[in-house]
């Protein structure tokens, strides 16, 4: 996996997260333990940390940067799926992020809150807990209890914790 120190800043990663061969970490990124980052990831934490927390996921394709100032926090059990942009928020614990959304500067997503494909969620905008949240700009459409959503929710950490140890031991170039 390409990691790179920057200005003497360097990736932790713990032994039993898993971390794809072809995802970029820079600079001061945390990688803690059981989480998982996925193909085609870029971390890049050169004005500030980015930090994934124990079983979160960053899934294919998405980049996470902090702007000066903003740390990126991945709270536990978080799902960024697939081609997702975070920049300088705060994901809160076992809170799924869907494929193509975007969270900019200074955003909190509350825990077990779903922000929808393709979303669009503004600079220092705060969404509470367990909620969907929909649109571009991004808007609470109701807690997210009964929905389709909330089965994702409740499903995807523990999947993807348990994929990521199937890639550690399971994986092999060739």
């Amino acid at each position: 996996m390409p990691l790179f120190s920057f200005e003497g800043r360097s990736p932790r990663v713990d032994p039993t997260a898993f971390v794809a061969p072809t995802a970029t970490l820079i600079g001061d990124v945390t990688v803690e333990a059981g989480a998982s980052v996925w193909f085609n990831t870029v971390l890049r934490a050169d004005y500030g940390p980015v930090i994934v927390r124990e079983g979160a996921n960053v899934q294919d394709g998405s980049v996470l940067h902090s702007p000066p100032g903003i740390p990126v926090d991945i709270g536990p059990g978080a799902t960024v799926a697939h081609m997702c942009i975070i920049h300088g928020a705060h994901i809160g614990a076992e809170a799924l992020i869907a494929n193509h959304a975007t969270v900019l500067d200074g955003a909190v997503i509350g825990a077990r809150s779903l922000v929808a494909a393709g979303a669009l969620v503004t600079a220092g905008t705060k969404i509470p807990a367990e909620v969907l949240v929909v649109g571009a700009p991004a808007t609470v459409k109701g807690p997210i209890a009964g929905t389709g959503a909330e089965m994702w929710v409740k499903v995807n950490p523990k999947a993807y914790q348990d994929l990521a140890q199937r890639y550690l031991t399971g994986l092999e170039p060739i």
